[in-house]
């Protein structure tokens, strides 16, 4: 029997290498990567071609929302379970968005992770139940993409320059997208509106 060929994204690596134990003693899933990083589980998938790829949100480089996107373009054939402590009903809105199939929280009973795997690798979605449903019942989020990209930065403490160095954009154009996104979110300012729109799982 051909084992289910899975690529683990996790930047702490106690916590990945956990995971990937965790799955290596199930008798039909094998880990075939690695990664510690977005960019580099990335590359990975090009390389290893795994069936299933499971990712935590924040990571350096790139983020599993970010990551879960990208494969979805370049890897269509790979699934992607996002693993995380965020019970936000955001994040989990732009998961699905991104073309995740799976999203489990790490407090979750460590069977449910390898029954998730093959549940994913068959084509069904998983998803926790009760997050599901705040999810849908939950405010939209209302930025956009590239307001996201600039607030996330500015919420980091980088200057209008930085970022418009960061992003080929011009600093009064940077300035329109931060000042359009306290606007929406209601904001005395971009930190507090980066704060805001984190607590929602919206950056």
């Amino acid at each position: 029997m051909s084992k289910i060929q899975v690529a683990i994204a996790e930047d702490q690596a106690m916590v990945l290498g956990a995971l990937a134990a965790l799955l290596e003693t199930e008798p039909d899933i094998a880990v075939c990567a690695r990664a510690t990083n977005g960019r580099a589980a990335l590359a990975a998938l090009g390389r290893h071609k795994p069936h299933v790829l499971v990712t935590d949100i924040e990571m350096p480089e790139m983020t599993g929302l970010t990551l879960a996107a990208e494969a979805r373009e370049r890897c269509p054939e790979v699934r992607v379970i996002i693993l995380t402590t965020f019970a936000r009903p955001g994040y989990l809105r732009r998961a699905l968005d991104a073309g995740a199939k799976g999203y489990l929280l790490k407090d979750r009973p460590s069977a449910e992770l390898a029954d998730a795997v093959r549940r994913v690798h068959r084509g069904q979605r998983v998803i926790d139940p009760e997050l599901a449903a705040e999810a849908w019942a939950s405010e939209p989020d209302p930025l956009t993409e590239r307001e996201r990209q600039i607030l996330w930065r500015a919420g980091e403490g980088r200057s209008t320059g930085d970022i418009a160095a960061e992003l080929c954009l011009s600093e009064g154009t940077v300035r329109n997208y931060l000042s359009e996104a306290i606007s929406k979110l209601g904001a005395a300012n971009r930190i507090e509106a980066a704060r805001l729109a984190r607590a929602k799982g919206w950056l």
